[in-house]
């Protein structure tokens, strides 16, 4: 089985009259069960939080690979240089924009940041949702001094020439158990091209990019998520510059599509001959 995320888990965030909190986690306990209730031989789980939560339910970790989510590192080389100083500075989100990425954490952070750091840009990458657009217009409304840019849909293989001039790169997701098991891309991107970062606490995410000097966890609130990014802003390039190279040949070796696939390939291939050899000792 393979499971590129906890689906069922995002529901944690959705408004209890659409989701009963009740049925939600019956459908999560149940999500989590499928590898033991149908006795599957092997698992490839998104992160190493869901295939904790697997092993929890009495599946065998050893038969579980976290194989991430990863990226596509042709398609986002690291930036030769970093944003001039002096123009308005930039903090760039891209995604699907679904619900759980643009709640009440971002917002407030928003907020916090255009009160503190008026005039900075805040830049959206990618279609533009019901959730987007609920987010874009409250914030006209409440914010006074907002500004922003919304590109609308962006290919793939496009995306990074919307990073490369950014200043910080931003993922302010809402706590649930589908965000705590997500392995999510926008860090990963965020960080190939060498661009600072802030993430809300995500188990995933921050067990992989623990101590990585261009990555910083907020906590889940706006204030504290606006603050670390006016932390960002107001250091100079200078001083994490050369630690952003060493992230970002990180991931290349270790998050790009080619080997992840590579130890995906390699561990189905080790399940199937064991599933053959437990068959043919079952025979004899």
């Amino acid at each position: 089985m393979n499971f590129p995320d906890l689906l069922t888990g995002f529901m944690e965030t959705w408004p209890g009259y659409i989701a009963p909190k009740p049925l939600v986690h019956a459908l999560i306990r149940y999500e989590i069960s499928l590898p033991v209730r149908y006795g599957v031989d092997g698992v490839c789980a998104i992160s190493n939080e869901f295939a904790a939560q697997i092993a929890a339910r009495g599946f065998p970790r050893e038969k579980t690979l976290p194989i991430y989510y990863g990226y596509d590192a042709a398609n986002f080389p690291f930036r030769p240089q970093t944003p001039p100083e002096g123009r308005p500075a930039v903090v760039v989100m891209h995604g699907s924009f679904d619900a759980h990425h643009l709640g009440e954490i971002a917002f407030d952070a928003i907020r916090h940041v255009v009160q503190n750091r008026p005039g900075t840009v805040f830049r959206f990458v990618g279609r533009r949702t019901a959730a987007l657009e609920k987010l874009l217009s409250r914030a006209q409304r409440e914010i006074p001094g907002f500004k922003f840019e919304a590109t609308g849909f962006v290919p793939y293989a496009e995306v990074a020439k919307h990073l490369a001039d950014a200043s910080v790169g931003i993922v302010p997701y809402e706590e649930s158990a589908g965000t705590h098991c997500a392995f999510v891309a926008k860090v990963v991107e965020y960080v190939a091209v060498g661009l600072p970062t802030v993430c809300t606490p995500l188990k995933s995410i921050q067990s992989y990019f623990e101590g990585d000097p261009l990555v910083r966890f907020a906590d889940f609130n706006g204030i504290d998520f606006g603050q670390k990014i006016i932390g960002w802003l107001n250091e100079s390039p200078f001083q994490w510059q050369l630690e952003a190279c060493k992230s970002a040949a990180r991931v290349e070796t270790e998050l790009d599509w080619r080997p992840l696939c590579s130890r995906a390939i390699d561990f189905v291939e080790k399940i199937y001959s064991d599933s053959k050899d437990k068959d043919a000792g079952s025979k004899k």
